[in-house]
């Protein structure tokens, strides 16, 4: 399980259109916003990162970097960066599921094809949104067992300005007996 204030796993991967994303290399002021995302067959994750694309400007003048990664291949993942339409948004592509755990995703099989049309990979990850500092350390994470219900990028703005104003720190970091 993941911890706020402990370091996260390694994350590298192979970007469409930025070369090769190391989140310890990441260079954000204040964090990395990573979603991770199901795939080009989740229509639900195309409208997702279309907001996440819409608001990464935002999150910028904030100190955010933002990025979009799941395990489609490279192909897969231009046609979602392609059906997103969003230039500034970085996508990430061959994650690998073993990285995906580490993180503490769920891992779904495939039902076959989608309501869009589009073939499920054997193995997907489902989403997880994860706020990295700087020194790789965790501040926020939100996982899913499946594509409903998560976090909205316009809250998280928002949240910011109230976080980075009263320097609050990351919650959720005890780990000792209850």
């Amino acid at each position: 399980m993941l911890v706020p204030r402990q370091s996260v796993p390694a994350l590298t991967v192979e970007t469409l259109d930025n070369g090769t994303f190391d989140l310890s290399g990441d260079g954000a002021d204040f964090a990395t916003l990573v979603v991770f995302y199901r795939g080009l067959h989740c229509p639900i994750c195309a409208t997702y990162l279309k907001e996440l694309g819409r608001l990464s400007e935002d999150f910028a003048a904030k100190g955010v970097k933002t990025i979009a990664i799941s395990s489609d291949d490279q192909d897969r993942a231009r046609k979602m960066a392609d059906k997103v339409a969003q230039p500034g948004l970085r996508f990430g592509y061959g994650l690998p599921l073993t990285v995906a755990r580490d993180w503490g995703l769920f891992i779904s099989t495939s039902r076959g094809t989608t309501s869009i049309g589009i073939e499920e990979p054997a193995l997907f990850s489902e989403p997880g949104v994860f706020l990295v500092k700087p020194d790789g350390t965790l501040y926020f994470a939100s996982v899913q067992t499946m594509p409903f219900v998560r976090p909205h990028f316009q809250e998280m703005v928002g949240a910011l300005d109230f976080v980075q104003k009263n320097d609050y720190p990351a919650r959720g970091e005890y780990t000792g007996a209850v």
